[in-house]
């Protein structure tokens, strides 16, 4: 029998996630997958496990947690509540945990996403291609549905290896959310994207795993509201006839009949899905070009935060390491004998 992850207290939006699935938009099929893939990337490495591994997506806070065998755990996406039999550890690292030992995860402090990671990864059965589930229509992760108190997952075989650690904070950028244009930006004249890049908005309490409403100035369609329903990228920001711009996240419908006056370039929509309800936020726009210097830079930086990943015993703790920790709860100074 496989190691088991034992779920004793469960977010209302604590969901198995994986990379999501690829290839299938034209059947229909979202990709679903991590709100915020770098953090979740970087909760695998931590762990050891390859960035194929399926882990656990939450809302707020995460729950409580056992396991049935000893595993490493690692816990991202901001700054968050941990603990091991109510003894403070810090996020962005890894802990072990034994059999009997109960892990919780409370709220998350400057971000809305989070990500546990567990050593062999959670192996529930891939369902067109992976394990992410897609809320909407019921699909993969546990059951197609949230966890919930009494759960059990099966874990994956965990390799042996030392508890790891940032050496380095991984960059998140500031600044306007940069957009691409399109794809039917000509629906928009210089008015409404004068009101869309040069205003100012926040994030609406109304958001899940599929959308991202936007409070804050109306951007009026010149050409109007509906289109023949197209497909709708990642990071789409449709404009419905409320005039509230809506940026489509990683459940979102695979088509939709809202004109997209642009789209949210793909290294800054992790940061505009952590940002929490009531932030404020604004967007600039840049070509296509920029937008994909920025994914590569992007993608360089987490692979360079993963590949300097550093076993927790041999760190010489940096400022900039320091500064990014919460040092008041001391969150740091209980970890610091732990191998």
């Amino acid at each position: 029998m496989s190691a088991l992850l034992k779920i004793r207290r469960a977010s209302p939006m604590l969901t198995v996630q994986d990379r999501g699935r690829r290839g299938l938009l034209h059947a229909g099929v979202s990709g679903s997958g991590p709100m915020d893939p770098p953090a979740f990337a970087l909760a695998n490495a931590l762990v050891g496990n390859g960035p194929e591994a399926a882990g656990l997506e939450y809302a707020g806070f995460g729950g409580t947690f056992e396991v049935t065998a000893p595993v490493r755990i690692a816990v991202t996406g901001g700054e968050a509540q941990l603990s091991r039999d109510g003894a403070a550890l810090a996020p962005w690292e890894s802990h072990e945990l034994a059999p009997g030992q109960v892990l919780g995860v409370g709220a998350l402090k400057d971000a809305v996403w989070g990500y546990l990671a567990v050593s062999g990864g959670i192996e529930t059965p891939p369902v067109l291609g992976a394990r992410a589930t897609h809320l909407r229509t019921g699909l993969g992760g546990h059951e197609g549905r949230a966890l919930r108190e009494g759960d059990d997952l099966p874990l994956g075989e965990t390799a042996i290896g030392p508890c790891l650690r940032l050496r380095s904070p991984l960059p998140r950028g500031t600044g306007p959310i940069r957009v691409v244009p399109g794809p039917q930006d000509e629906f928009f004249d210089e008015a409404a994207w004068a009101a869309f890049a040069g205003g100012s908005f926040t994030v609406s309490a109304t958001r899940d795993r599929m959308a991202t409403a936007l409070e804050g100035q109306e951007i009026r369609a010149a050409k109007g509201h509906d289109i023949v329903s197209d497909g709708t990228p990642l990071g789409s920001v449709q404009v419905p006839g409320s005039g509230r711009p809506i940026v489509l996240m990683a459940e979102r419908q695979t088509t939709g009949g809202y004109p997209k006056i642009a789209t949210v370039a793909s290294a800054d929509l992790p940061r505009l899905a952590q940002t929490p309800s009531g932030g404020a936020l604004s967007f600039t726009r840049v070509s296509r070009e920029e937008a994909e210097e920025a994914a590569l830079a992007a993608r360089r930086a987490l692979a360079r935060a993963i590949d300097t990943l550093a076993p927790k015993g041999s760190l010489q703790l940096s400022s900039e390491y320091l500064l990014s920790v919460n040092l008041i709860d001391g969150v740091v100074g209980p970890e610091a004998a732990e191998p």
